[in-house]
């Protein structure tokens, strides 16, 4: 994917947390759609907070469309909060299931390229196995390449999902990387009402 991208291109990963609602991603993806804007990959699932979810974006562009993307994103009621982490210390990781050819002839040599990725089979069948990977983008480009050969009948990919490495002060995903405007984010996240609260005024005698 990476190697067929124009030399000013380049992937940059975004996570968005948006409320966990019937057509949020429907509105999200028009919003991409309209736009023109090229997405890679999108991932999304339940975050740790109920009501939200998270979701992941690979977004293909330079700086500038990578801050469109990000300012359109954060303007649909639906987003809570959306941050560019690509340069950020993060733990990226996809799941695949690939569905292969495997006979009797050479079952056992797609056992020991499965056992060499530290893969999983999940489903054998008289003329097939199902294969589980869960890693970087790069480590299941080249299982599927040295399974190619065998013939790959069937092949699933999740998407990239992503969040930031652990940090010493407890921040998320959601509270490092660039903001909508390009900025380095506060570390308190995006709309949270608890964030634009005004403090409390002291009793007057």
């Amino acid at each position: 994917m990476g190697a067929n991208l124009r030399p000013q291109d380049q992937l940059h990963t975004l996570v968005a947390l948006v409320e966990d609602k019937p057509g949020v991603l429907t509105r999200i993806a028009s919003m991409f759609r309209r736009r023109g804007f090229n997405i890679a990959s999108l991932a999304v699932g339940k975050s740790e907070q109920p009501g939200l979810s998270r979701m992941t974006f690979v977004v293909e562009g330079d700086e500038r469309t990578v801050i469109q993307v990000t300012k359109q994103l954060d303007k649909l009621i639906d987003v809570i909060n959306v941050n560019d982490i690509s340069n950020e210390p993060m733990v990226a990781r996809e799941l695949a299931l690939i569905k292969v050819n495997a006979n009797a002839a050479n079952r056992g040599e797609v056992i020991q390229i499965v056992q060499l990725f530290r893969a999983n089979i999940v489903d054998v069948g008289a003329q097939t196995v199902v294969i589980e990977i869960t890693g970087e983008e790069e480590k299941i480009n080249a299982l599927h390449d040295l399974l190619e050969p065998f013939g790959i009948i069937e092949m699933l990919r999740t998407g990239l999902v992503a969040m930031v490495r652990g940090q010493s002060n407890g921040r998320t995903s959601d509270s490092v990387g660039l903001n909508s405007y390009g900025q380095e984010s506060n570390g308190h996240g995006g709309h949270s009402p608890l964030a634009e609260a005004p403090p409390p005024v002291a009793d007057q005698d």
